[in-house]
């Protein structure tokens, strides 16, 4: 039997309601790279010059960035139809804001932020909204004191981060223990301010867009297979900066176009860094039909047109070795994994449990919900797929996380009957503008609460 949806959503929530029986056809232009946005604004900042952005996402997430560079003194003009211009003060040239910085929900810029405020020689603090303070920051403020950096955190190592004023940081070499591009960030603009030449070593390969902004800004970045160096002092010279459309944000339309009958969807400029193509590589693996076109160079960033054409799925095992280059594009893949014909099996992920939500846990509960079976592991999960059959709808509690609440969107193009997703603000901090774009190419989703 079908679960009811008519249970009443809280007032002034923001939740999407998605009938079954659609599908996905024409061009979907996704808004610009999140990791790449947030660099941008940064490094520009830090450079000598003026830089100009185009194809900035103007989501939550990287305008708290901006907002945090303003309140440090720099001036920077726009968003406007995704072109931003940064007057640079230069590494030295930021001053101590008025208050703290408030990132909201944007944990890639708590912990940047982290590394590149612990070289400065004022205090600061940084503070995000429940859900980003209940992240685990120790990553990176442990690594950052063995480089002189004073940061406190909450006793659970949470934030607020308060950031005390240093003379000099000093250069360290760091082993992670764990694969993380956010930490390694980190202590690459750390090194910027440290004495002498901070290396880091990587467990397994991670995005890597903050080393080729480094280049693109005039600052020499040593590679030496999984350690990559910086030195203290270096000069960034203002450089223009066009981000690439999101594979995180093309990720859903990949999926509900491979599970949709009849589904044709092309996604223009789409980047395909080695580091972030994980979810290609895997839906591939499942048998997607998905085809690059007119691969080319936008700045420092490979980007290509995407084509996906619906087609029948296989479950798989993943592979250890694209866990990290997918880790975002998880909560997608699993409902692809729910529309295939057998077992997919995911391990190694325990990176999931401290994102935006307990991804594995959240997942699986709204999964039971629609009648998908899967069992929880302590690093991954077990999903049983469905190829051909339907799965029931029913209400989903998304817990505030912006991935969550679009990957069942997509959902509802296998279900019986409507989705209900519930807590679904923090999308915009990703993807403004969604459930209007996705209606636009066949979706039946409609946006209550906004």
């Amino acid at each position: 039997m079908s679960a009811s949806v008519e249970h009443p959503s809280t007032p002034g929530e923001r939740v999407f309601r998605v009938t079954p029986g659609g599908t996905l056809r024409g061009e979907v232009r996704v808004p610009g790279d999140k990791s790449i946005s947030h660099r941008a604004i940064m490094l520009g900042a830090l450079a000598e010059g003026d830089t100009e952005v185009a194809g900035f996402l103007e989501g939550a997430d990287s305008l708290a960035t901006l907002g945090a560079f303003r309140a440090m003194g720099v001036e920077i003009e726009g968003p406007h139809d995704g072109r931003v211009r940064i007057r640079g003060v230069g590494v030295d040239g930021l001053r101590a804001p008025e208050g703290p910085l408030d990132v909201g929900n944007a944990g890639t810029a708590m912990r940047l932020l982290c590394g590149l405020l612990a070289g400065q020689r004022f205090s600061s603090t940084l503070v995000g909204d429940a859900s980003l303070s209940r992240r685990p920051m120790k990553r990176v403020t442990e690594p950052l004191a063995r480089m002189g950096a004073r940061v406190e955190t909450t006793s659970a190592g949470t934030a607020p981060l308060v950031i005390h004023p240093t003379e000099a940081l000093t250069a360290v070499r760091y082993d992670m223990p764990m694969a993380s591009a956010q930490v390694k960030s980190c202590l690459l603009l750390a090194g910027l301010y440290a004495d002498g030449e901070t290396c880091v070593s990587e467990p397994a390969v991670t995005r890597d867009h903050t080393e080729r902004m480094l280049v693109t800004f005039g600052c020499p970045v040593r590679s030496d297979g999984a350690t990559v160096c910086v030195r203290g002092g270096s000069r960034l010279q203002a450089a223009p900066v066009e981000v690439p459309a999101d594979i995180s944000s093309a990720a859903f339309f990949l999926v509900g176009a491979s599970i949709a009958q009849g589904a044709d969807v092309l996604l223009p400029a789409v980047g395909i860094n080695p580091t972030r193509i994980g979810v290609l590589n895997i839906l591939r693996a499942m048998g997607a039909d998905i085809e690059l076109t007119n691969q080319r160079d936008c700045g420092a960033e490979p980007v290509a047109d995407l084509r996906v054409r619906s087609t029948r799925l296989r479950g798989i095992e993943i592979p250890m070795d694209q866990v990290p280059l997918a880790i975002d594009e998880f909560p997608a893949l699993f409902i692809a994994a729910a529309h295939a014909e057998g077992e997919t099996l995911l391990t190694g992920a325990a990176e999931l449990r401290v994102k935006e939500s307990d991804r594995i846990a959240v997942m699986a509960g709204g999964m039971a919900q629609l009648g998908i079976e899967t069992q929880v592991l302590p690093d991954g999960i077990r999903i049983q797929g469905r190829a051909g059959a339907s799965w029931h709808g029913g209400i989903v509690d998304s817990h505030g996380d912006h991935r969550i609440a679009m990957s069942f969107a997509m959902a509802a193009l296998g279900a019986d009957s409507p989705i209900e997703i519930r807590d679904c603000a923090n999308v915009n901090t990703s993807f403004p503008g969604f459930a209007s774009l996705a209606a636009g190419t066949g979706l039946g989703i409609e946006e209550l609460g906004a």
